[in-house]
């Protein structure tokens, strides 16, 4: 059974909507990564936020507002004309919706509890569920009318990437004719705090695979997919998932699970490491995560096959990150682009010198030809890992 991934809505710190956003990660644009001390107060650090404006929630759907749900809008707002033709094709009741999120509102709960501090009060505008991990899908689902399974996944930040294994079983399993896939966070204080206390967060633009790399910036971004059976431009031909469970946060130094979610999306593909023309590493500039995955990949691609992490322009968007770049490579496979050109590692920096030597990609640098499979992975704490695989159709 094939799976068709028909249309992308997207949008981060890069840029808001499919051309905008391939032209600022192509150009190796960092200029969506901007320092601000909003979160933490007399210490500036760089987030990718997205500064464009966002759609407002009708007044009737009130209930659920908040800076997710804005962006999930924002993204839906895109594939707005597929989803109503498969609508029209398969009616209401056979769409289904999984998305992935760590963050959901929390921002406003953040708001609504520092204004209770101060006044007594909480904001007449404040509801629980805004903060809810399932809030983005009850939203979207209630807003769009599809009567489906819709259901949330939130594993940190494999959590959009989890979402793509659970769609597809809906798929095989006709329990749905298409889904709506993908995943959204937000920037809020509990992440930016929480990151900043593990001693994760870069002291300035991060710098993945670097030499004087020393940990994320954060960001935000929604993406959300049409995924049927019906043909469209790009097929997942891959997605698997490991959990090794080596430590609460620290990745297995080995890389073996990560390198078997690798090795298994590429089996259900039937294709070979030196098929794939494009690996997007998770590639978050932290010293483990950087040495642990450069590592796994050189054992399995070796010196040929180009990598990068696109975090250096985007930052790390946590329960977001894997279903935005897989939308990068989404973009990438529908370019059209007879030359192939690839998303640069952007770090500011030399390549550590003591990583395996990889491809890593430059600015300007192209594939000679078209491109045709595309590899992208996710890894979360607590050892969740997910490697996606997607082709031109």
């Amino acid at each position: 059974m094939t799976f068709y991934l028909n249309d992308l809505g997207i949008l981060c710190a890069s840029g808001t909507g499919k051309q905008n956003v391939l032209q600022a990660v192509l150009s190796g644009s960092r200029a969506g990564l901007q320092a601000s001390d909003e979160f933490t107060p007399g210490r500036e650090l760089f987030l990718g936020r997205i500064n464009q404006m966002l759609p407002a929630l009708p007044q009737h759907w009130q209930l659920y507002d908040c800076r997710n749900n804005q962006l999930l809008m924002a993204a839906i707002t895109q594939i707005m004309p597929t989803i109503e033709s498969m609508r029209n094709q398969f009616g209401a009741h056979r769409i289904g919706m999984v998305l992935g999120t760590s963050t959901s509102g929390i921002r406003n709960t953040e708001r609504a509890l520092a204004a209770k501090a101060q006044t007594g009060q909480t904001p007449a505008t404040y509801h629980y569920k805004q903060q809810q991990m399932g809030a983005g899908v009850d939203f979207l689902a209630r807003y769009l009318g599809i009567g489906g399974p819709c259901h949330t996944v939130s594993t940190a930040c494999s959590s959009s990437g989890k979402a793509f294994l659970s769609a597809r079983r809906l798929l095989a399993l006709k329990l749905c004719d298409a889904v709506i896939v993908g995943g959204a966070d937000s920037l809020c204080s509990l992440t930016v705090n929480g990151f900043t206390a593990l001693e994760s967060v870069s002291r300035s633009l991060c710098k993945p695979f670097g030499q004087q790399r020393d940990g994320i910036n954060i960001g935000e971004a929604a993406a959300l997919f049409v995924m049927s059976r019906q043909p469209g431009p790009v097929v997942l031909r891959g997605a698997a998932a490991t959990s090794d469970a080596h430590h609460f946060s620290a990745p297995d130094p080995s890389g073996k699970a990560v390198m078997q979610a690798m090795q298994y999306a590429q089996q259900q593909a039937v294709i070979t490491p030196n098929q794939v023309d494009y690996v997007n590493l998770h590639g978050t500039a932290t010293l483990l995560n950087d040495a642990m995955e450069s590592r796994a990949s050189f054992q399995l691609f070796g010196e040929n096959t180009p990598v990068s992490s696109s975090k250096g322009m985007t930052g790390h968007t946590l329960g977001a990150a894997a279903a935005l770049e897989l939308g990068l490579c989404w973009l990438l496979l529908t370019s059209n682009d007879p030359h192939g050109q690839l998303i640069a590692n952007i770090n500011d920096d030399q390549i550590d010198p003591a990583l395996p030597q990889l491809h890593w990609l430059h600015v300007g640098e192209t594939l000679g030809r078209p491109i045709k499979v595309c590899q992208s992975n996710s890894f979360a704490f607590g050892g969740s890992n997910v490697s996606l695989l997607v082709g031109q159709a």
